[in-house]
């Protein structure tokens, strides 16, 4: 049956971006009963995890704890048990400070399907295809306009939720930006086969590989991080978050653009030079994500800012809606290509609601990548689980507020930390 157009319906609240705070921040609102809108450019959910196939999201526990659950995890549990795998024990530390081993390895594709699963259970509604083309604020409410494939439709909302990445829904808001001078690269991953690894001789095609860049044939950064020393990561991974892509505009069409054809390029040139080293003739590429995963691109200027120290420090916010963990992970395109600190012994950084508002602006909520925070903090909180647990207090309070009549901060943090215990999410400061 055909759904009808959403011009004119007017929502509660109207999720965009149906990456991992998106589509977690949908779903909280369903789930509490408000009348829900969910708006993703592409055709598939997921976000970082399907369509830049970053499909081992982590990290969700810390020192042998669990501290992000909700929602999220609770998708993710479902993929693996779903796809028959399993999960790791997490009460094992890490090895080596290689906080990848309790990363979640997923099936992209039976995640993406419990995506869709969830937001449509939840009783949110779902378009896909549609992207916001202007926002204006007409009384309590916001009047957005979507760019849909049957042209521009206009739908009101009591509160919005930005789970963009890239601060869209927020910059045509008028919130306040930063945007970093330089941006962290990007990777396009794909998967390769049609070689056997342990029967190549490394030894030899990195040093193929480096008389390819001296002769300006290759750029280092075309099939691996680390500029100063390269070898073919690319090779070793299977062409999976193997590459460095310099990225100058994430934000604009034309700019994200010039990325895709920029991260396809640089593949194209490893491709047709690994065909012609031995054993890698058969080289093949089975499949290639649709977009180039960020890493950054913008911040909004929010009522709290989290910097460096707050999050080293594990700083327990008194606003604090959820935990983050991760490492700094602050990729580069010089040198080594990535500056990795892990967290001292026992800290897990909180997040602020007030990071998730924007100064100056209400009715408006920014979850995911580009709340506001420093470079260095951002390069740790943006991460998968993270996203999931801020789009979860954002769907929870964009709910309260909507019904309420409140302003975003007005909302007790209380009623706020409640709704999120009643859908599995682990608040801080318990």
């Amino acid at each position: 049956m055909q759904k009808k157009r959403m011009d004119g319906s007017s929502w509660d609240v109207l999720v965009v971006g149906g990456g991992p705070a998106g589509l977690v921040a949908a779903v909280q609102a369903g789930r509490m009963g408000a009348r829900a809108l969910l708006v993703e450019k592409n055709g598939m959910l997921g976000g970082t995890t399907t369509v830049a196939g970053v499909n081992f999201p982590g990290l969700f526990h810390a020192w042998g704890k669990q501290v992000i659950a909700g929602i999220g995890w609770e998708i993710v549990e479902k993929s693996i048990r779903e796809s028959g795998l399993k999960l790791q024990d997490f009460t094992i530390p890490f090895e080596d400070g290689c906080h990848p081993q309790h990363h979640v390895f997923i099936n992209g594709a039976i995640y993406a399907m419990l995506c869709d699963e969830a937001v449509v259970a939840s009783g949110c509604e779902l378009l896909l295809h549609a992207m916001p083309a202007a926002v204006k604020r007409s009384g309590t409410n916001w009047q957005v306009s979507l760019a849909t494939k049957s042209g521009l439709q206009t739908v009101t909302a009591t509160v919005l939720v930005d789970c963009t990445g890239d601060a869209n829904l927020a910059a045509l808001a008028g919130a306040k930006q930063v945007v970093p001078d330089t941006l962290q690269p990007a990777t396009l991953s794909c998967r390769a086969s049609g070689y056997d690894l342990a029967a190549l001789d490394m030894e030899a095609l990195n040093k193929a590989f480096r008389a390819a860049i001296a002769e300006g044939r290759l750029q280092a950064e075309d099939a691996c991080w680390n500029i100063q020393a390269p070898t073919l990561r690319w090779v070793q991974k299977a062409g999976r978050n193997a590459s460095h892509t310099t990225c100058f505009d994430a934000q604009s069409s034309e700019g994200k653009t010039q990325l895709e054809l920029d991260a396809r390029k640089s593949l194209l040139r490893v491709y047709r030079f690994l065909r012609g080293l031995p054993g890698l003739q058969n080289l093949q590429i089975d499949w290639l994500c649709v977009e180039c995963g960020m890493r950054e691109s913008v911040t909004i200027v929010g009522e709290k800012t989290i910097t460096h120290a707050d999050y080293v420090g594990g700083r327990q916010w008194e606003d604090a809606v959820c935990y983050s963990y991760y490492p700094i992970d602050l990729h580069q395109s010089e040198q080594s290509g990535l500056d990795l600190r892990y967290l001292a012994q026992g800290v897990v950084p909180t997040i602020p609601l007030g990071a998730l508002l924007p100064a100056g602006v209400e009715g408006l909520l920014v979850a995911g990548r580009c709340v506001s925070s420093d470079r260095l903090a951002n390069s740790a909180l943006r991460t998968q689980p993270s996203c999931m647990a801020m789009g979860q207090a954002a769907g929870a309070a964009a709910v309260l507020a909507a019904r309420s009549g409140l302003s975003l901060r007005q909302v007790p943090l209380k009623q706020i930390h409640d709704a999120l215990r009643q859908q599995g999410a682990i608040v801080p400061n318990e």
